[in-house]
């Protein structure tokens, strides 16, 4: 079969159509470096260049969405590449009514959109690229502090639904700006459709409306991928949202790649575990797992890749094995 482009090979992944090959994807963050717009660029573009994947998952720190509303962060070493939060500027539920609708064009999330204009300078049309969206609760995660989610809904839920209503309009109006960039869509990142944070009613009410409202500003672009972060996830609530593909954490919770295919009508992304494998294992354990998941999918709407972020102390072996599984 002749060598696809990788929008190519992607859109006909989605289908459930023949490939040259099946599409692989991993992505970490960059801690420090995401604090600019261009040394944030060279990292994703860098990263691209060595390993070739089908598809650039841009990953900034998950305040760059939150800086104009108060949060500080720092980071302290973590081997997943993540920050610590040392400030959440929510203290009470009166707090809500203080944010204000943020222009995109600003802040953080204007340095993301510099961000996503040079990548596209540099990888033009050759590289699709996705932004990480981080859907509303899990903004409101990052304001009030995570352990704090659960007793706004409870206990404030008029003065969190106005939040909300703020938070979504702003990643709205971001999604509308970054689309012009030219990237592909967006890495919808949720992670409260859990039931062990949240009910099905809880989350019907405080998380699906707004995801939708943002996933319908996206649907300008060709390739949306979900992203379900945790245990126990609601993969059925969610499985009917307007996306290409799902990823979520197959490995370590319900339902397999092979039943996540029955359910959804995209591709699904995954099969090889963050820390056990990628981090903990070897290339002959890599490969081990991504073979299992072909034969799982029978490479069929399919793309490799980890259930969440590959952390950045990732041996380059174990990421070149990923990739190179997928040649046969």
């Amino acid at each position: 079969m002749t060598t696809m482009t990788k929008r190519e090979r992607l859109e006909r992944t989605v289908r459930g159509e023949p490939v040259d090959r099946p599409a692989v994807a991993l992505w970490r963050h960059w801690p420090v470096d995401d604090r600019d717009a261009a040394a944030l660029a060279e990292a994703h573009v860098t990263f691209q260049q060595q390993f070739d994947f089908d598809v650039i998952k841009v990953t900034p720190s998950s305040s760059y969405c939150l800086e104009e509303w108060g949060v500080e962060d720092v980071y302290l070493g973590s081997e997943e590449g993540t920050f610590d939060y040392v400030r959440h500027p929510i203290q009470s539920a009166d707090d809500w009514a203080r944010l204000e609708v943020l222009d995109p064009r600003k802040g953080g999330l204007g340095r993301q959109l510099d961000c996503l204009a040079l990548i596209r300078k540099q990888v033009g049309d050759e590289v699709p690229f996705i932004q990480t969206i981080f859907n509303p609760l899990s903004q409101v995660k990052n304001l009030v502090g995570g352990d704090q989610v659960g007793v706004h809904i409870r206990r404030h839920p008029e003065a969190l639904v106005g939040a909300l209503e703020t938070i979504t309009a702003t990643t709205v109006a971001f999604v509308r700006e970054a689309l012009q960039t030219g990237m592909a869509g967006v890495f919808f990142a949720v992670q409260h459709a859990s039931y062990a944070l949240l009910s099905e009613e809880e989350y019907r009410i405080f998380g699906r409306p707004y995801d939708l409202q943002i996933l319908e500003a996206a649907g300008a672009g060709w390739f949306n991928l979900l992203h379900l972060h945790g245990d126990e996830v609601m993969f059925d609530l969610l499985s009917d949202y307007p996306v290409q593909a799902v990823n979520w954490h197959d490995r370590e919770t319900p339902p397999s790649l092979a039943e996540g295919l029955e359910r959804f009508d995209g591709a699904v992304c995954g099969g090889l575990r963050q820390w056990e494998t990628m981090v903990r294992g070897n290339p002959e354990a890599v490969r081990a797992e991504a073979l299992e998941a072909l034969e799982q999918t029978g490479g069929r709407r399919f793309i490799l890749g980890t259930g969440c972020v590959t952390p950045i102390v990732t041996p380059t072996v174990n990421i070149r094995a990923a990739r190179q599984a997928v040649e046969g």
